[in-house]
């Protein structure tokens, strides 16, 4: 399916492996004024919104950088500066979020989860009904922090049927995972170019309720990141307020082309699942157990349990594996040694095999005895 380079093969959750093909779609230089490169950044958008059905209520809005940009974006340009934003956190990420609020001045509300547990719908529809001031939720879908897929549509019914606004980070679901903007509402879902659409990393992008966008105007706290200023000036002018990210675009418009190529949403999704199962079996049979239980695993990056053995050092395991031509992940959880692994990105079964046969070959020049 994939024809790819002499790269290291890349098992994390952004930056990924790419095609070829997106590869090379980077050798051409495009002028950000030009009309040509103008007709990609509307198909791109256009393309954008089609994903989560949502091309009669939302608009979306491009943004140079990385996801962690779109996502201050979104909340400094949604969220009004009297306004209070409901952040359940099972993670990183979540937590990540409650930091950009802190330094936006803008209130927020932690509803803590343990990090191997989903967020509770009824939770954070106890805490809205008790706190009336709080205008919107804040929910990451896949905490990448552990993998762990949050109940999306039970949180998005539960927050609308309390009149509030939902901003969700999609950031390594979007396009792999459904998510349909007509029976999940929402008012904001941030993603990035370089995640499940298997394009390279440099481009957020939030997919807005028009409404809700038109409605913002003045609220944003930053130039750059004012999304209502940037959809407002790419309506009037077709162009970027400021240099695009020219390449990285053009890379992401091939990238969809292979999207619809391979079946779109589900076909990409049931690629990523078969990926998360031959790792997860794999690296059972080498003794190495995954945090999470089959229930909770998102497919699309998956935290293993670190060897309980002395001769293990994640630095030597990780030059190790990576010797052999994969590239993996840190832990991210604080009171559990962990490591991680990637199924997204344009790779197959077959590559996933090769890496846990990596991952024992490593283990064993160790000295590391897992096996169960």
């Amino acid at each position: 399916m994939y024809s790819l380079d002499r790269d290291p093969l890349l098992l994390t959750p952004g930056p990924l492996t790419t095609s070829l093909r997106t590869k090379q779609a980077m050798l051409h230089d495009w002028g950000s004024w030009d009309s040509a490169f103008n007709r990609i950044t509307a198909e791109v958008c256009s393309q954008l919104v089609d994903i989560v059905h949502g091309s009669e209520t939302h608009v979306c809005v491009p943004l140079q950088g990385s996801g962690t940009f779109s996502v201050e974006a979104t909340l400094g340009t949604l969220v009004p500066r009297h306004g209070k934003v409901l952040v359940p956190n099972n993670g990183a990420y979540c937590a990540r979020i409650l930091k950009i609020l802190t330094y936006l001045g803008r209130e927020s509300v932690e509803l803590p989860f343990a990090e191997d547990q989903p967020a509770d719908p009824a939770a954070i529809e106890t805490a809205l009904m008790a706190d009336p001031g709080i205008t919107h939720v804040a929910q990451v879908h896949c905490e990448t922090g552990t993998g762990i897929l949050n109940p999306l549509a039970e949180i998005a019914a539960a927050v609308a049927r309390q009149g509030r606004g939902l901003i969700i980070d999609a950031m390594s679901s979007f396009a792999a995972i459904e998510i349909d903007v007509r029976t999940t509402p929402f008012d904001a879902l941030i993603a990035a170019s370089g995640k499940c659409l298997e394009g390279v990393p440099g481009l957020g992008f939030v997919i807005i309720r028009r409404t809700q966008l038109e409605a913002s105007a003045g609220n944003c706290h930053s130039l750059s990141m004012d999304l209502h200023d940037q959809w407002a000036y790419m309506q009037k002018t077709s162009q970027w307020r400021f240099t695009p990210p020219t390449h990285v675009v053009a890379a992401l418009h091939e990238a969809l082309a292979q999207y619809r190529e391979e079946g779109g949403l589900s076909a990409r999704g049931d690629r990523y699942m078969a990926n998360c199962v031959a790792l997860v079996e794999g690296m059972r049979e080498l003794g190495l157990k995954s945090f999470l239980l089959p229930a909770l695993q998102a497919p699309i990056i998956v935290t293993f349990h670190a060897p309980a053995h002395p001769a293990y050092n994640f630095n030597t395991f990780y030059q190790g594996v990576r010797e052999r031509g994969f590239i993996l992940y840190p832990g991210k959880l604080t009171q559990v040694e962990t490591f991680r692994v990637g199924c997204i990105g344009a790779l197959t079964p077959q590559d996933i095999a090769k890496v846990v046969d990596a991952v024992g070959a490593t283990l064993r020049d160790m000295g590391v005895a897992v096996m169960v």
